[in-house]
């Protein structure tokens, strides 16, 4: 994992330095949307589990 960081990191820092400023702007700007969209999908996702073992313990102690 820390070879990909350093690899990522060299990659760019080319980048960042060829590009026009408003064009490394957009590609951010994508980068944040993408990575928001995948919070977002992993917190409905840990939510809807946290909520299935709720209801199993609820239907757990109504037995007892």
């Amino acid at each position: 994992m820390i070879l990909f960081t350093i690899i990522g990191a060299i990659i760019g820092a080319k980048l960042s330095v060829n590009l026009p400023i408003n064009e490394l702007r957009k590609y951010f700007g994508i980068f944040l949307i993408i990575v928001a969209i995948n919070e977002i999908y992993s917190l409905k996702k840990e939510y809807i589990n946290y909520k299935k073992t709720n209801n199993n313990k609820r239907n757990l102690k109504r037995r007892d």
